[in-house]
């Protein structure tokens, strides 16, 4: 009798062990529960593209140094190196992984001043010498700090130099605390949320499309949009940004 209820207690740890180690795996990863999947969201489809440790899953587009990346408190972290696309000092990371459309969410805050962007479909070939010349940009700025004047397409939220953000329905949290972006790219329809608001929403490739695209700065960058399948950049512009909670959701039909 003795054996048996100790071998039931054994059996009890074991299981009770298991349970605390998957709720760890789920709920706290030293990050205050930040860059995990929640259950709900593993059975959505989503995916975690950062795990708050490491760089797995990205690299420097056309294969750049990404020294001016680090990881910092749960994030990745762009340290504000000043310098050109294509020198040694600044690269965008980019996804391995390219995706057609999805959902993709994630937090980011910025630093006084501070300018860089999320970029998708993107395409990578040495011709190309920054992400922006292939794909649009969810533009990220600190509309208050920043010291140049910018037009309504250049502020934080907009499908940058292409559409400008409902500035009626847009809610932008001060430096120093966390916005949440939502993306989602559905076919031609496009749209860009800001903190729970969606503030804009535009359709790809429309004669009204192509006209923007080659009226404005996309004039000089022939393949700009162009592709419907692509890799997610994040920019580095120069300016300290961070982000977490990077998730996408593959839309499949």
């Amino acid at each position: 009798m003795a054996k048996r209820t100790l071998l039931a207690l054994m059996s009890l740890t074991v299981v009770v062990t298991m349970a605390q180690s998957e709720a760890a795996r789920t709920e706290d990863t030293g990050c205050s529960g930040a860059n995990v999947l929640t259950p709900a969201e593993r059975s959505g489809g989503w995916q975690l593209l950062f795990d708050g440790t490491g760089m797995t899953g990205w690299h420097g587009y056309n294969n750049q140094d990404i020294k001016a990346w680090t990881i910092a408190d749960c994030s990745l972290k762009t340290t504000g190196t000043e310098g050109n696309y294509g020198s040694d000092k600044r690269a965008d990371i980019v996804t391995d992984k390219e995706f057609t459309n999805f959902e993709l969410t994630l937090d980011w805050k910025a630093s006084t001043g501070g300018n860089s962007g999320i970029i998708y479909g993107i395409i990578e070939d040495p011709k190309y010498d920054a992400p922006w010349k292939t794909g649009p940009e969810y533009q990220l700025l600190d509309d208050v700090g920043f010291k140049e004047k910018v037009q309504p397409a250049q502020k934080a939220g907009a499908n940058y130099a292409m559409h400008a953000p409902d500035e009626a329905n847009k809610v932008l949290k001060p430096v120093g605390e966390w916005n949440t972006t939502r993306i989602v790219v559905n076919g031609t329809h496009v749209e860009h949320w800001l903190n729970g608001k969606k503030i804009v929403a535009f359709e790809r490739w429309t004669p009204e499309w192509n006209a923007l695209r080659d009226a404005g700065k996309w004039k000089d960058a022939p393949d700009y949009g162009k592709a419907k399948s692509g890799r997610i950049a994040l920019q580095d512009h120069g300016s300290i940004f961070w982000f977490r909670n990077i998730k996408i959701r593959p839309i499949t039909s």
